[in-house]
């Protein structure tokens, strides 16, 4: 492996194998982490604009709105219209939140996979350190 001392290859290539460790624990409920991730956001914050999730996941509108649409042709999320008629407003479904709750255990699983591999006092320092940079 090239060796580098660039903070963002690391970060990219750990955020990569990451993503690919709760993608495999997740591929059985048909959902990606990044969906899963979109999912409980939304199941936390009530009845949010676009712009206000968004925000909330770090991510560009036109980011989320591409992901928004694969879970709305899923019947997962629903845009509807906010108080104001320039806002739009991103509602969970019931199978979306359907597909939340059995996709949990295993997101779960994941995640204890990984607190194991660093050890709790690591996991705490890491996320310290990526809070700090993000």
């Amino acid at each position: 492996m090239l060796t580098s001392e660039c903070i963002c290859t690391h970060l990219r290539r750990a955020a990569r194998g990451v993503s690919r460790h709760y993608d495999e624990a997740l591929a059985g409920f048909g959902i990606n982490v990044a969906q899963f991730s979109l999912l409980r956001h939304l199941q936390r914050l009530d009845r949010p604009s676009i712009t206000t999730l968004a925000e909330a996941m770090g991510l560009e509108r036109s980011t989320l709105g591409r992901n928004l649409r694969v879970l709305e042709a899923e019947g997962l999320v629903a845009l509807a219209d906010g108080d104001d008629q320039r806002n739009r407003v991103v509602l969970l479904t019931e199978a979306g939140a359907a597909r939340l709750r059995a996709a949990h255990p295993a997101w779960q699983q994941a995640q204890l996979k990984l607190v194991e591999q660093l050890g709790e006092g690591q996991r705490d320092e890491l996320i310290r350190l990526l809070e700090r940079l993000a």
